[in-house]
């Protein structure tokens, strides 16, 4: 992971450089300073895009409303080293978010959340902590309703519904149980189609 040598005041002064110089690869906003992100691993990838596939041809998302990793979420820096904005590798838009999101795919925290956030899991503790602890906070602390954590190794999807401000549990899927979402009520979806995906 590389450091660019830059500084910002603010999360705006980071968005107007956007819009000046372009920034060939995701960074995170970090204490002012640009931290680039590393690249995604290939399962963890395929994982992302199996889940986007499968929301948008379900017929009860629009497909435009389904991003993968290419949609920038502003958050609250609720702990002193935690990042003011995240990449998720699945985010569902709401269908306002088209036309906000005109000049640059980044949801502020001036905007409504994303109708649904999901995450895939990578190995070891500071990943394992960064998904369930930190981003969660930050995810809950913006409002958006549902997080699903999709753990690749256990083969399930973990499933958080927004409950006042912090995030309950629906339930942890696997096998040919059916992904209960309380936001997509009419979805359905196994958590081995997810993951035994080979389209």
């Amino acid at each position: 992971m590389t450091q660019a040598q830059l500084k910002f005041h603010s999360f705006d002064a980071y968005l107007s450089y956007g819009d000046h110089i372009d920034i060939e690869a995701p960074h995170q906003l970090i204490n002012g300073e640009l931290v680039e992100l590393p690249p995604e691993s290939e399962p963890n990838s395929w994982i992302g895009r199996a889940l986007f596939l499968i929301l948008a041809t379900s017929g009860i998302i629009p497909p435009r409303l389904v991003v993968i990793l290419g949609c920038e979420v502003q958050v609250p820096t609720l702990q002193p080293k935690d990042p003011a904005n995240r990449f998720p590798d699945l985010v569902v838009l709401r269908p306002e978010h088209l036309q906000l999101t005109q000049k640059r795919l980044t949801i502020t925290l001036d905007m409504p959340p994303p109708r649904l956030i999901a995450e895939v899991l990578s190995p070891g503790k500071p990943n394992h902590d960064r998904d369930y602890i930190y981003k969660r906070s930050q995810y809950a602390a913006i409002g958006v309703p549902e997080y699903w954590l999709l753990d690749p190794v256990a083969q399930t999807v973990l499933v958080l519904t927004l409950d006042g401000q912090d995030y309950r549990e629906v339930g942890r899927f696997s096998g040919n149980e059916r992904v209960v979402s309380v936001e997509f009520a009419q979805l359905q979806l196994t958590a081995r189609q997810i993951f035994e995906s080979d389209f």
